[in-house]
């Protein structure tokens, strides 16, 4: 399975954001909590260089607390602010303010020393697509002011949000990169729902998804379909599939149960899962660490 998926408007938001970049005072760079080292561009790395940055795991409420913390603590131990949230809750949205005061701390003294008077903090949200940058504007907005969906692509332009007096924050449509170095990382992004499912075959996604929670997860795919749970490793994984399509009434229509199982599995209907550890970073990804000193 080869995953590639780079439309034009990528291309386009890209450039636009190389231009507004220097509009800004930080960068809210979010993360998805399930996959912090796979949902975050490569690119964007490089093109942020020295402007100040906060890291914001989004979907908290759908990963793995305990994986969560590993990697907030992994960015501590790398010199990154970094906080985790639930924007569709509404919870952490002070405390990207704080982390962004405390990120710009150098900047605003500087300014002072100068004799120019305080401001609002000057932000650009960015990130993958279906990231939750819609929903965290709309938290700082206090309204739907930014369209949001449980699928990529859906905000395409670029507006700026006021959040009280404290904060000016720039929206820009999600940017994947051309390629995807590593297929993991793009069945990553694919399972948790990044890539438009009309490109993916969705059966290979949910055999991926799957072959994880077995490994990682034992007894989260028995809980949730009610089989005994011996037979997540004593079938095969497409006899799995199979077994779940027949116990959920599909017949032999399995392309049917692995949508079902997609879905249910970005929902959080199966359980909170976080795909991928610290400990999982390649060692030959240097960038994702220099990038940042």
């Amino acid at each position: 399975m080869t995953i590639q998926w780079y439309p034009g408007h990528m291309a386009k938001a890209k450039r636009q954001f190389q231009e507004k970049l220097k509009l800004v005072d930080v960068v809210f760079e979010l993360v998805d909590a399930r996959i912090p080292y796979s949902s975050r561009n490569p690119d964007l790395i490089g093109m942020i260089g020295d402007k100040p940055k906060v890291a914001i795991l989004m979907k908290s409420d759908l990963a793995d607390t305990k994986r969560v913390n590993e990697w907030l603590k992994y960015y501590e131990e790398q010199g990154l602010f970094a906080l985790s949230i639930n924007a569709k809750q509404g919870q952490g949205m002070k405390e990207v303010i704080k982390l962004a005061k405390v990120a710009l701390k150098p900047f605003f003294e500087k300014r002072a020393e100068k004799g120019m008077k305080p401001r609002a903090i000057r932000a650009v949200c960015v990130g993958i697509p279906n990231v939750g940058k819609s929903t965290l504007i709309n938290r700082f907005a206090g309204k739907n002011i930014a369209q949001t969906g449980n699928r990529p692509g859906v905000t395409k332009a670029q507006q700026w949000i006021k959040y009280g007096k404290e904060l000016e924050l720039l929206d820009t449509p999600g940017i994947l990169w051309p390629k995807f170095e590593d297929q993991e990382v793009g069945k990553r992004l694919a399972v948790t729902g990044a890539i438009k499912d009309t490109l993916l075959h969705l059966d290979d996604i949910a055999l991926f998804g799957m072959d994880y929670l077995v490994r990682h997860y034992p007894g989260a795919l028995a809980n949730r379909y009610k089989f005994d749970q011996k037979l997540e490793t004593e079938l095969s994984l497409p006899d799995l599939l199979m077994e779940i399509t027949h116990l959920r009434g599909f017949k032999d229509d399995y392309e049917r149960a692995s949508q079902m199982l997609i879905y249910e599995l970005r929902d959080g209907k199966i359980g909170n899962f976080t795909f991928e550890t610290p400990a999982d970073i390649p060692l030959e990804s240097d960038d994702y660490e220099e990038a940042d000193h």
